[in-house]
């Protein structure tokens, strides 16, 4: 019986499948998959809108104060094509699917997901809430305060996750080994290393969650003046010695959260994270969120007065590992369909839950050979980092 050739389609959607499984961080979060681009293909720069939920305030009295519904928008860029390249014969298109996939797809696949991986995961340096455990390793109530910020801003429930980097989950693994409850979730943990689901929460793992850079800032960095102005992203310091990186979390004096619809104080200092690198000494550094003590967006009790004291979390110099608790809406990843070209040996594309792929195979007359490319265009954008925390905990020194 003779084989069968094995046809573009058939690749893109081997190489689909593939990417399915290795996709962690991307298969939790909101993946957009815009198909305007399906006849023409995008091109750099291109963007898509998603809409964010609306704001209000409560009035109080009989008398009608009728609000503006205003919709927002954020607008998320595609800006990043990355691909494998690899060569093969029309000769070796007549393996079967399987052996085809073990020798090609399956390598080039799991390179793409990991580069699509890290680049998503720089979304964590936009979140804000971080339970500040730098000096220890991770425990179960790590996660549990993780979850309390979670809720103190109101995450739905469901399609929450936890990912943890392999020193994290090793920590939470050995520091539930002694539990009783639920002797399934504790047996998944002893048997896979994965914990399974517990708190609400769906874990993983994950080698390309970074550590924290954290800058030589010390704890003597204060506010120059009193901030007026709502929304405003910048804070001026004017005393403090040492850079302070980007992703690093801070709080300023007096500055305290307020619950997300009734307003009132938490009596909890709102966390902020700087959003650009700061060199070091007097001036000014961007944070996150933005700041309004009144109104709809009202999220703290009052802005940061002169000579407010600015405490940055962690050990100055002292990087410090990150893990990451989410709802699937606080982040997400969208991909469009590529240019096909015109004039090639074969080419198809093909999407499967929100990820387009490409593949382009051409002969090379002058060496007598079959390039083929294997492409993914994409954008990612933090929608609602409120629905995040950050779990900092001690980092491995071996």
């Amino acid at each position: 019986m003779s084989n069968t050739l094995i046809t573009p389609t058939a690749l893109t959607n081997e190489t689909l499948r593939i990417l399915h499984q290795k996709l962690r961080f991307i298969n939790t979060i909101n993946k957009e998959y815009d198909d305007s681009f399906a006849k023409s293909g995008a091109k750099i720069g291109d963007s898509l809108k998603v809409r964010k939920p609306n704001q209000y305030v409560v009035r109080s009295g009989a008398i009608l104060d009728a609000q503006d519904s205003t919709e927002t928008y954020e607008t998320i860029t595609l800006a990043t094509q990355k691909g494998v390249d690899m060569k093969f014969s029309s000769a070796e298109l007549t393996m079967s699917i399987d052996r085809f996939s073990e020798r090609y797809l399956e390598p080039a696949a799991t390179v793409l997901a990991a580069a699509m991986e890290a680049d998503a995961l720089n979304m964590r340096k936009d979140v804000w809430n971080q339970v500040n455990n730098t000096a220890a390793a991770a425990t179960f109530a790590t996660v549990l305060q993780g979850r309390r910020k979670l809720e103190e801003n109101l995450t739905p429930e469901g399609t929450r996750t936890c990912l943890l980097n392999p020193n994290d989950n090793a920590s939470l693994i050995n520091d539930t080994k002694t539990l009783f409850n639920s002797q399934p979730a504790i047996s998944g943990g002893y048997k896979s290393g994965v914990y399974g689901n517990a708190a609400g929460f769906d874990f993983m793992e994950s080698t390309h969650l970074s550590t924290q850079e954290r800058g030589a800032g010390d704890g003597a960095y204060a506010v120059t003046t009193t901030i007026t102005a709502a929304g405003t992203t910048s804070v001026v310091l004017k005393t403090g010695a040492g850079a302070i990186k980007k992703g690093e979390v801070i709080t300023i004096g007096a500055v305290y959260s307020v619950h997300p619809e009734s307003k009132v104080s938490t009596g909890i200092l709102q966390q902020f994270v700087v959003t650009a690198d700061h060199t070091g000494g007097a001036g000014t550094i961007t944070v996150s969120p933005a700041m309004y003590a009144s109104g709809a967006a009202q999220n703290v009790t009052a802005y940061p007065q002169a000579d407010a004291a600015v405490t940055i979390a962690g050990t100055a110099s002292v990087n410090y590992g990150q893990s990451l608790a989410y709802h699937k809406e606080a982040f997400a990843f969208v991909t469009a369909d590529l240019q096909m070209p015109r004039g090639v040996d074969f080419s198809a594309r093909s999407v499967f839950d929100g990820i387009s792929v490409r593949i382009v195979r051409n002969y090379d007359i002058n060496n007598d050979q079959f390039p083929c490319r294997l492409d993914v265009y994409y954008g990612y954008k933090t929608l609602r980092p409120q629905l995040a925390v950050r779990m900092a905990n001690l980092a491995p020194t071996t």
